[in-house]
């Protein structure tokens, strides 16, 4: 984690995030690493759907159509961030944590990640084995970190 934010620090890169089911896990990380204001500019938690309409100017039509969990809208959260946070680096990650809300067509564990650096966007969809929603969002984090990590090397 301190070598992630030496090698933004050192490329001078920003990153933001928006972020659905692991509710802020993934900036809580990176803002406990002493350091991580120069790099980390805006973190939102858009949890609900409204706030992904309201906030991240999510077209509801996508939302109506594919749902929150989709690729679909993991693409226009991060795309959408990119616009507000002026970040070099945006994160989007959306998905279900559990123990409830898991359908057969989208599990628990089913989790998208967005990633936006320039023109390079990259959208993982994430089948997490785990039924636990802590391990879960542990899971979607440390693999977000590993995308970020790769995407700047």
């Amino acid at each position: 984690m301190v070598s992630l934010i030496k090698k933004l620090i050192k490329k001078k890169l920003k990153i933001s995030f928006a972020e659905s089911c692991t509710g802020g896990m993934l900036a809580s990380k990176i803002t406990s690493i002493s350091g991580s204001s120069k790099v980390f500019g805006l973190g939102l938690i858009t949890y609900s759907n409204q706030a992904k309409i309201k906030i991240l100017k999510v077209n509801k039509n996508i939302i109506n159509r594919y749902g929150a969990v989709s690729l679909e809208c993991c693409r226009a959260m991060v795309v959408n961030l990119s616009k507000i946070s002026k970040a070099n680096i945006n994160v989007s990650i959306t998905g279900i944590a559990g123990p409830n809300g898991g359908t057969k067509q989208k599990p628990v564990g089913l989790v998208y990640i967005g990633v936006k650096k320039g023109s390079k966007l990259i959208i993982k969809k994430n089948m997490f084995k785990s039924k636990n929603r802590r391990s879960i969002q542990k899971a979607s984090v440390n693999k977000t970190l590993k995308i970020i990590s790769n995407l700047i090397n």
